[in-house]
C-alpha cells in the first residue's frame, strides 16, 4: 500500500528562491546587485525513485527530489533551496508536487 497523505510527514523547510533585479541607478547608470527573495515552507521531501528518474530524465541521476506540498504553490520562483543546496524543478504537477534535481 503506498503512502497516504495522513502518514506523510510535511515537516522539511524548502525555499522558493526567485531573483529580483538590481535597481537602476539614474545617477551611475548601473544596476544594483540582484536579490534573492525566499519564501518557506513545509515539504515531504523524499529521495526520487529509480520509475521516477527513468520517466523524467531517462536516467539515473543522483542528488533528485520528489518534493511534495499540502497547498499549491502558484508563485513564480526561479529554484528551491532545501538547507544549503540549490534544485531546479525538472517536474511539477499541479503545484503542489515537484521533482528537482540538484544544480551544480
Amino acid at each position: 500500500k503506498g503512502k497516504d497523505a495522513v502518514s506523510m510527514r510535511y515537516d522539511t523547510p524548502i525555499y522558493f528562491q526567485r531573483t529580483e533585479v538590481g535597481e537602476y541607478d539614474p545617477d551611475t547608470g548601473n544596476y544594483g546587485p540582484d536579490k534573492i527573495v525566499e519564501t518557506k515552507k513545509y515539504a515531504n521531501v523524499t529521495e526520487a525513485s529509480v520509475d521516477t528518474l527513468s520517466l523524467i530524465y531517462g536516467e539515473l541521476r543522483q542528488g533528485s527530489y520528489v518534493i511534495r506540498l499540502q497547498r499549491q504553490y502558484d508563485q513564480p520562483f526561479d529554484r528551491i533551496r532545501i538547507g544549503r543546496k540549490t534544485y531546479r524543478v525538472d517536474f511539477s504537477r499541479n503545484c503542489k508536487v515537484f521533482v528537482a534535481s540538484e544544480v551544480q
